[in-house]
């Protein structure tokens, strides 16, 4: 007889790594749920740079750096082309409008002023032998009309006597109607004479104003090649000081090539370059100072470039008071360029943190400061020296502004 055999009771091997699962899921999840997870990094005090949050009046403006250049500038360029053949001046000399820079030859200018010269000889003697051709030809008219006009008068004459004659009965009909014929025919032909000589001098008249028209327009064609010429002789066209001229002896340069600049020191102005963070806060009309040997120079923004080059725009900026004494072009000045209005802000000093966080979160102490934590914050407007806060901080709190390069995935510091 079989006995049967009895399951033994109480944990079996086999359940033990289910068993052991079970206990370090339960044991995570309690971590996950009940535990800390802080990044805590513990750092010496003395190493990091501690500064109080502060309600104080914020000055709204850019530190930039600027360059004297001179208030215009106008451009060396030649309107006709040629050779170089003489330069008449050195650059960085003072000079007046209307001086010579230098010269240029063209052959080519050359021979046309030959060739329309030549052509304006030959029309100016054909007009000559054409004006004398016309007079004597009127000479011949007004002769022809005179001699036709004498024999009219004779042949009316002829003609009145036949017919008196005829009237009376002391010649015959066809003796009066021959004179008559006679001085009708003789009529006719002046008539005629008169409407041709008429045609004739309206004919001549136009001729010769065609001729003249054409003179005239050679002369102006002429005057023009040596105006060309002339210009040859390249010309400063303001007073001031001569900049760059890159020319060369027997250089060959072309209209409108630009060789070099006459810079016009009348006044100057300031050429700066600004952080593109600030291209739409910087507007024509605001005003800047800058310090030289304890004495401010105030300035005004008179144009703001559009475009922006290598992170950066370009603003002019002109003086609006004394200048400096002695200034020169290229000269360098750091100006305080005013954005807006003094307000009252919370603010905290300008630090390398930014580099880290981008202004949007900051280490802050504890109370009793012994920890730091990190906590969001909002930056708003900034100047060389201080950000402004506009949210996440309270007046009387410590942060830390040196760099976090360190620690920067910390959550919280633990000072000793």
């Amino acid at each position: 007889m079989d006995i049967p055999v009895k399951p033994k009771k109480g944990i079996r091997k086999k359940h033990l790594p289910w068993i052991a699962g079970g206990i370090l899921l339960l044991f995570l999840v309690s971590w996950i749920i009940f535990g800390s997870h802080t990044n805590v990094y513990k750092i010496d005090r003395r190493i990091v740079n501690i500064v109080p949050v502060k309600k104080s009046n914020f000055d709204d403006y850019v530190r930039i750096s600027g360059q004297v250049c001179p208030i215009s500038i106008v451009q060396i360029a030649p309107e006709e082309g040629g050779i170089v053949e003489e330069k008449m001046v050195e650059e960085g000399a003072k000079v007046k409008a209307g001086d010579i820079l230098f010269r240029l030859t063209n052959t080519n200018l050359d021979v046309q002023i030959l060739n329309a010269e030549a052509e304006l000889a030959e029309k100016q003697n054909l007009l000559r032998n054409t004006q004398v051709t016309m007079q004597q030809d009127k000479l011949n008219n007004e002769m022809e009309k005179l001699q036709l006009a004498q024999e009219l008068t004779r042949q009316n004459r002829h003609y009145q006597q036949y017919k008196r004659l005829y009237d009376e009965k002391l010649v015959s009909r066809e003796d009066y109607l021959q004179a008559k014929e006679d001085y009708e025919l003789t009529a006719g032909k002046h008539r005629l004479i008169v409407e041709r000589l008429l045609q004739d001098s309206i004919y001549r008249s136009i001729q010769m104003q065609q001729m003249e028209d054409n003179l005239i327009n050679m002369q102006r064609n002429l005057a023009l090649i040596r105006d060309r010429k002339n210009k040859l002789n390249v010309r400063s066209k303001i007073d001031g000081e001569l900049g760059q001229l890159e020319i060369e002896l027997g250089q060959s340069l072309s209209a409108g090539q630009k060789v070099g600049q006459v810079n016009d020191l009348c006044d100057y102005k300031i050429e700066a370059y600004i952080d593109e963070l600030y291209i739409d806060r910087v507007r024509t009309g605001l005003n800047g100072t800058f310090t030289r040997q304890k004495q401010h120079f105030p300035l005004r923004v008179q144009k703001v470039m559009p475009e922006v080059r290598e992170g950066k725009f370009c603003t002019e900026l002109v003086f609006i008071g004394q200048r400096p004494d002695r200034i020169r072009s290229g000269q360098s000045y750091d100006i305080n360029l005013q954005l807006g209005q003094s307000t009252e802000s919370i603010i905290i000093p300008k630090g390398t943190f930014y580099q880290v966080t981008g202004g949007k979160w900051i280490f802050v102490l504890s109370p009793d400061g012994t920890h730091a934590y990190r906590r969001h914050i909002r930056i708003g407007r900034q100047n060389p020296r201080y950000y402004e806060i506009t949210d996440g901080l309270m007046p009387g709190e410590q942060v830390i502004i040196s760099g976090y390069e360190s620690f920067k995935a910390s959550d919280e510091l633990e000072f000793f």
